[in-house]
């Protein structure tokens, strides 16, 4: 097994790696809680793992109930959180017991976001199940909810006690959310280090190393900047332009990872003609991202329809908007824009793009 721990702060957590795991969280539910779990998953991951996690809690002898919704970001909803709030109150949930969230990133903003503000904050458990969930979501403490204006915008920072990461869960994963994920691990290569990107386009690394990998990246950078105000900005880097991309087509044409994909290649491709990235940089990220069969073509019609919407981007500071480019691959930089669509446009229609 490969432990790592968060701690900054009053906050310290562990996170434990290893293939089949998911058999005994109640175990390790079981050192830091006492009371009632309540596990929150989708009905494309229950079907999987539901009846393995129940059976797993009650041999630790962990009372249990469980709350199903239908999987896709479409139900990372106010709608869906009050029916939550609601099965949490029906069970009688109180604050010394936890929520589970079993799941991919969609499960594990929105039960978090439950645990966060239900009763002011109960305990929380992540346990994810997607590849993009166990390198990127499920550590940092970040949850939320998707509101019709945009993407993630009403949400807290609240830490889990636990997270453990079964990598053989990705053994049902569909190929298309596999690579969805593989899109947050190019993130992390192209960010801050250009041996663990190498190792991706090359495909010479071992599932649960990068897992390993990613996973210290962030918490690294977490423990220095925990409420994204500084470092954590570069965990952004796609996701500017990403997050519009998804909002543009209502969370249904791209994946999360998918719409990341298109944001780094085109932040990349715009930063190579302003600065800062050195020449060959985007094609590098292109190389990678046409590796595991992500998109990085959109027409440019939609494009210049959809940047817009990046006013709403929650790295607004006032009038100044922090996009992540890159110097070159394995190192990000933080920019400060304040006329950043009207920049991009512009230089999309130069390069034909």
């Amino acid at each position: 097994m490969k432990t790592l721990t968060v701690a900054f702060d009053s906050i310290s957590y562990p996170i434990h790696i290893e293939d089949g795991c998911l058999a005994r969280l109640g175990e390790f539910v079981r050192t830091i809680y006492h009371g009632k779990a309540a596990v929150i998953t989708d009905d494309n991951v229950d079907k999987f793992y539901g009846e393995t996690v129940m059976q797993s809690l009650q041999r630790a002898g962990v009372e249990t109930c469980k709350y199903v919704f239908p999987h896709g970001e479409q139900s990372k909803c106010n709608d869906t959180l009050q029916k939550i709030y609601a099965f949490l109150a029906e069970q009688h949930i109180n604050r010394g017991d936890f929520i589970i969230a079993l799941g991919g990133g969609v499960t594990g903003d929105l039960a978090g976001f439950a645990a966060a503000s239900y009763l002011r904050g109960i305990g929380l458990v992540q346990v994810p199940t997607s590849l993009l969930a166990q390198i990127d979501s499920s550590v940092g403490g970040k949850v939320a909810i998707d509101m019709p204006f945009g993407k993630n915008m009403v949400g807290a920072f609240y830490h889990p006690k636990l997270v453990l990461i079964d990598p053989t869960c990705l053994d049902t994963l569909p190929q298309r959310f596999y690579y969805d994920g593989m899109a947050e691990a190019i993130k992390y290569g192209c960010i801050r280090n250009k041996a663990l990107f190498d190792a991706i386009l090359n495909h010479s690394i071992s599932r649960e190393d990068l897992i390993y990998e990613c996973v210290s990246i962030k918490r690294d950078v977490v423990a220095v900047d925990a409420n994204d105000t500084g470092l954590r900005m570069l965990l952004n880097f796609g996701h500017t332009i990403g997050h519009a991309i998804e909002k543009y087509y209502q969370f249904t044409k791209f994946t999360h990872g998918e719409a990341v994909a298109l944001g780094m290649v085109l932040m990349t491709q715009f930063s190579e003609q302003i600065g800062p990235s050195k020449a060959g940089t985007a094609q590098k990220v292109l190389d990678a991202v046409e590796a595991y069969h992500l998109p990085h073509q959109i027409a440019q019609a939609d494009l210049l329809e959809l940047l817009p919407l990046i006013q709403n981007d929650k790295k607004n500071i006032g009038k100044t908007l922090h996009v992540v480019m890159l110097d070159e691959i394995g190192n990000g930089v933080i920019v400060p824009t304040t006329d950043f669509v009207s920049d991009i446009c512009a230089a999309l229609g130069k390069a034909g793009m």
